[in-house]
């Protein structure tokens, strides 16, 4: 069994707590959503250790022990993809494979249409290309605006920090369950995890941050097309993000797949981890990605 160790990382100015498997001159990089951190990937990471990869799952900026900055303007899309950037750097490997999800997957659509850095495959899943769900939102009503709700309430003072915290982080399970089509995937053990993490000092702060500078400091930088071989993973029953932006997306890439999986809801590669497992495994060996 491959083993594993928590490290601190110091990339961009901060103090990343980085989960790190394997060994190898090959890195996969796995970014964590909202309200997750580094343990959403649990499923993911003995698979690439024994694909060849050396798998680096940090808790992102604000998240779990890593540092979380006060100011918004620390969150700003700019800021947060020096992160990635600065995170590869530390790692100094031959080849880069980017998985992400969720709020991770937002700042890595950036990161690799940006091209910052040299990536081999880009694996997003659940999160749309930037232009996509900007767009989508610019219809206030078109039901993605309607999905979204609580991206305008996070940006009130104070409220949806209470919101999130009070009875004991209620709010924070409560995202997983009420979400997941698979409740069983989400037991208690899995709740209380997140809820321990959300209670650290600076966690809510942090995790509302992203949304507040996607808001107030939106990136300017105009995104080019996406050659990286890029599989895109999207559980068709997302109720925060509809299917459309998943089919909208693959307009920005050169070489994407897109693959549903059925019976699943935005936290998908927790409550599916053996389909996108499979999913994973043919398009990073370079097989064909079957349906799953």
């Amino acid at each position: 069994m491959t083993s594993s160790s928590v490290r601190a990382v110091h990339a961009n100015g901060i103090r990343f707590e980085v989960e790190v498997t394997g060994q190898s001159d090959r890195l996969a990089l796995c970014l964590h959503g909202f309200p997750e951190n580094r343990f959403s990937w649990r499923h993911q990471v003995p698979l690439l250790a024994e694909l060849g990869y050396e798998v680096w799952v940090p808790d992102l900026r604000g998240y779990g022990g890593t540092d979380k900055p006060a100011s918004v303007r620390d969150y700003r899309i700019d800021v947060l993809v020096e992160d990635v950037a600065g995170l590869i750097d530390a790692a100094g490997k031959k080849s880069v494979t980017l998985l992400a999800h969720d709020w991770g997957g937002a700042v890595a659509w950036e990161f690799v249409s940006r091209r910052l850095r040299p990536i081999e495959r880009f694996v997003p899943m659940n999160m749309p290309h930037p232009r996509s769900l900007a767009k989508a939102l610019r219809n206030p009503f078109g039901p993605q605006f309607r999905r979204s709700w609580y991206i305008f309430l996070f940006q009130l003072p104070w409220v949806p920090e209470w919101y999130l915290a009070r009875n004991d982080h209620h709010a924070i399970a409560a995202a997983f369950r009420a979400m997941a089509v698979d409740k069983e995937r989400f037991p208690r053990e899995v709740l209380e995890h997140y809820v321990r993490e959300a209670a650290r000092p600076g966690a809510i702060q942090g995790m509302l941050a992203y949304y507040r500078a996607a808001l107030r400091h939106p990136s300017t930088v105009r995104p080019q097309p996406i050659e990286t071989p890029t599989l895109l993973v999207w559980g068709e029953e997302d109720t925060a993000l509809g299917k459309e932006l998943a089919e909208d997306s693959l307009r920005y890439l050169t070489n994407g797949t897109l693959r549903w999986v059925p019976r699943c809801s935005h936290w998908v590669q927790q409550e599916a981890p053996e389909r996108v497992n499979t999913l994973l495994r043919a398009f990073l060996t370079g097989q064909p990605v079957p349906e799953v």
